[in-house]
């Protein structure tokens, strides 16, 4: 795929790209601003991109179901775990608007710089990426709205959890080997719901 254009058309055929808020989004916010130079030819692959450190950029289709699964709102605050290069970071900037907030945490100064270098592209306000333990979350910014996180847990990090807000959605790959996204609903201080789709692979949420 040679275009942004055809890869959010290859996403909406494929049905991974539905709501038209996420489709908006998809089409302000290029990959291609994202990916390293030596990658930029690949920028519209339907697949996973080094990005150094180990890391990588999530496939764009993973990325579309995990975002129509945490169904982002205006105004929401979210966190997002394991930003890499910033891509998720910045479509969710765009989903919650300027009334909402987004604090990306990343356990590896380089990818904080550059994922923050990346935001700055797009002059977003409502935005930032700081240095943080996946594992732990950001109690001090708690509680959120949504959280997501792009790196895959043994299972779910009860810190994570707690720092939903009452109604509040956590979306995060568990399990060993081949992982499920599951979605947590926080239904009230001490009950949570989990619905859970198999079939995945993510790096692993590392904790230091």
């Amino acid at each position: 795929m040679d275009t942004n254009r055809d890869l959010i058309d290859e996403l909406i055929r494929t049905g991974y790209l539905k709501s038209e808020r996420l489709i908006r989004a998809f089409e302000k916010v290029d990959r291609k601003d994202f990916v390293p130079l030596e990658f930029m030819a690949e920028a519209y692959g339907n697949y996973p991109l080094a990005i150094g450190y180990g890391q990588t950029i999530s496939q764009p289709a993973t990325v579309a179901f995990m975002l129509e699964k945490l169904q982002p709102e205006l105004g929401d605050k979210v966190l997002d775990v394991g930003c890499g290069s910033g891509w998720q970071t910045a479509l969710l900037a765009e989903l919650i608007g300027p009334t909402g907030r987004i604090v990306g945490i990343e356990i590896k100064d380089n990818l904080v710089i550059l994922g923050n270098q990346n935001l700055k592209k797009y002059n977003y306000q409502n935005a930032k990426i700081i240095k943080g333990n996946g594992w732990q979350g950001l109690p001090e910014t708690a509680p959120f709205a949504k959280i997501i996180v792009a790196a895959a847990a043994e299972k779910i990090p009860k810190a994570l959890a707690e720092q939903l807000e009452i109604g509040g959605r956590l979306v995060i790959p568990v399990g060993k080997g081949q992982q499920d996204i599951v979605v947590v609903d926080r239904i009230d201080e001490s009950h949570f719901k989990e619905q859970h789709y198999p079939g995945f692979i993510f790096v692993p949420l590392v904790e230091h």
